[in-house]
């Protein structure tokens, strides 16, 4: 990420890793580079859970997104967007709502590349791409409420993107309700965040290899994962690993391959 008063890059430096595309290769895609495949499978070696939970991770968003559209939601704000992976967001929106609305931002170079591939929405939705840093939440909400109307309910999705942030240095507890404080009442908040609770070891390495190849990584706690939503109510089943938050048959199924270390909730605006 760049800093949030610095002009988002346009060029894709292929020197080092990026996350979005380490995380493009743990889900079988092919917008990476050599230099993101071998931080991935490096990680993979050192953290056997890693695909297992990019997987898992793809379709809480999934499950996340429709609960949201099937509890009236028609707008949805997705920050930290990564490369686009059929079905995307809006994909799973509209298939629900045909109607609502979907704005993605990243500051990635290459999801600006497949910005195409992302606003083929419905015909009665409409679909955008800003291209900003999620550390600058009024540019991104000003931007956006050029298509949301911020005045009625708004689902943001930050999946798997607060590890990336740190406390001190990004704020990223005082960011999260910079973003939450702009919503309409009904919102909803929807995060995930890979955790050291469920595999101590695995994720501590991973962390290390993803800090050498100069990505900040920052596994988080239940009771630090759980702060992002004071003062919102949850919904049920609350705060869980991944797996278990309205499981469908094929998350009960991929449970059975091993723990995945990764923390979900879903939290409503009051």
């Amino acid at each position: 990420m760049t800093g949030p008063d610095a002009a988002p890059p346009t060029e894709i430096d292929t020197s080092r890793p990026h996350p979005a595309r380490v995380y493009d290769w743990w889900l079988g895609g092919k917008d990476n580079y050599p230099v993101d495949e071998e931080l991935a499978r490096r990680i993979l070696a050192a953290d056997g859970t890693a695909v297992r939970g990019a997987r898992a991770n793809r379709r809480f968003m999934h499950r996340a997104v429709r609960a949201a559209a099937e509890a009236g939601i028609r707008q949805f704000l997705d920050i930290g967007t990564g490369i686009p992976t059929e079905p995307n967001l809006h994909q799973v929106a509209q298939g629900a709502a045909p109607e609502s609305r979907v704005v993605y931002a990243d500051n990635d170079p290459i999801v600006l590349r497949h910005a195409e591939a992302l606003l083929r929405g419905s015909a009665e939705g409409r679909t955008e791409y800003l291209h900003a840093d999620a550390r600058d939440p009024e540019t991104i909400l000003a931007r956006a409420g050029e298509s949301l109307d911020l005045g009625r309910p708004v689902a943001l999705s930050l999946v798997a993107l607060t590890h990336y942030l740190d406390e001190a240095a990004d704020d990223v507890y005082g960011l999260v309700e910079r973003y939450v404080a702009r919503l309409a009442p009904g919102s909803f908040l929807i995060l995930s965040q890979v955790t050291q609770d469920l595999s101590p070891d695995g994720v501590a390495r991973a962390a290390e290899l993803f800090r050498r190849s100069g990505t900040p990584f920052h596994p988080r706690t239940l009771p630090e994962f759980r702060r992002f939503f004071d003062g919102l109510e949850l919904l049920g089943p609350g705060v869980i690993p991944v797996h278990g938050w309205r499981p469908e048959p094929e998350d009960v199924a991929a449970q059975a391959e091993g723990v995945v270390p990764v923390y979900a909730g879903v939290a409503r605006k009051p």
